[in-house]
């Protein structure tokens, strides 16, 4: 799981904050004061980077707080908020103008407050709690993944169809039968689902999220989920993510190909006529 979860925390991010209404054209209407005042729509691609830049000022934080600097305010500027999430300091700023926030000219942005700005934004000021349908490999390693519950993700109920790993505990939560996910779902509140289960058994699972009135679901099945208006869907293909990997390869190396010059063989220049 190493470097995925995080993707997969900024995934499960998105979801919780697409669950406000729908603008339409890949637009997501985020329900937080700033929005519903202003009716502004914030776009779906800076959502997602909202999520990236939450984890590098969180860490930041955390820093400042491991080196017992409690009496000092960690401020960043936009320049080295960019190069440490990966983007242009621009696209920064216009992702930052939609939660009204603009930094300080000289200072930068006040870590804190840009935190906060953000985990409203995202609708991360309370917990939403996740169940897991399909525990194989993939699924036990995300029932079991502690990075979720501090980010405000907790798992807490699972599901699958084997008799072997129904009754079980992974990492203290028991494992059902998808039949009762209705009830369960229901008794625990969940918000998101994530279905990690066989292609041929994901709709089932989905209608059975959606009966439970569960309204985010990540989805990890290779198949195209049905799903009514309301329910907010996330898709997570591993390997069409390794197949679009395999596409920036090949084109680098047709670009490298492309740039590479030949040496001229040692000798004589091309064209000079030796005298005989």
């Amino acid at each position: 799981m190493t470097g995925q979860p995080d993707r997969i925390e900024q995934t499960v991010e998105s979801a919780a904050a697409g669950s406000g209404t729908s603008a339409g054209n890949g637009v997501l209407a985020v329900e937080v004061p700033a929005a519903r005042e202003n009716a502004r729509a914030i776009p779906e691609a800076t959502v997602a980077r909202l999520a990236v830049y939450l984890r590098v000022l969180s860490g930041l934080a955390r820093e400042y707080r491991a080196a017992d600097a409690a009496d000092v305010t960690p401020t960043i500027s936009s320049e080295e908020l960019a190069s440490a999430a990966g983007v242009n300091s621009a696209k920064l700023r216009k992702d930052l103008s939609y939660l009204g926030s603009y930094g300080t000219r000289g200072v930068g942005y006040d870590v804190d407050v840009l935190i906060g700005q953000i985990e409203r934004t995202l609708g991360l000021t309370r917990k939403y709690a996740v169940a897991v349908a399909g525990i194989g490999n993939l699924g036990h390693a995300l029932a079991g993944y502690s990075g979720f519950a501090s980010r405000g993700f907790p798992v807490t109920a699972l599901f699958d169809v084997d008799p072997d790993l129904i009754g079980i505990r992974i990492a203290g939560i028991e494992v059902h039968h998808i039949e009762h996910i209705p009830d369960v779902c229901t008794a625990h509140e969940i918000s998101i689902g994530v279905i990690a289960t066989p292609g041929e058994g994901a709709q089932e699972v989905c209608d059975l999220l959606v009966k439970a009135g569960v309204r985010c679901i990540l989805n990890f099945a290779p198949v195209v989920l049905q799903t009514p208006a309301h329910v907010e869907v996330r898709k997570v293909d591993l390997a069409v993510e390794l197949q679009i990997l395999s596409f920036q390869l090949a084109r680098r190396e047709l670009v490298e190909e492309a740039a590479f010059v030949p040496e001229e063989p040692a000798g004589e220049p091309a064209g000079l006529v030796v005298p005989q």
